[in-house]
C-alpha cells in the first residue's frame, strides 16, 4: 500500500521528497502528494516527515 500525505498536517518542508528512494512524492503547489505508481512502500518518507504528515495506511 503506497504512503499517503495529509494534506491537512504537510508543511511543505520537502524532506520526504529529498528522501524517497524511488522518487515517487513530488510537491503540487505547498504540499506533498505521492505518485502510487512509483511508490514502493518502504516507508521512508514516514520516518523523514518532521510532521508526522505521511502514513503507510
Amino acid at each position: 500500500m503506497p504512503a499517503k500525505v495529509d494534506p491537512d498536517k504537510c508543511t511543505g518542508c520537502e524532506s520526504c521528497v529529498d528522501a524517497c528512494p524511488s522518487e515517487a512524492i513530488s510537491m503540487q503547489g505547498e504540499k506533498a502528494v505521492v505518485d502510487a505508481e512509483k511508490c514502493v512502500d518502504c516507508g521512508v518518507c514516514v520516518d523523514e516527515c518532521p510532521v508526522e504528515a505521511i502514513s503507510m495506511e
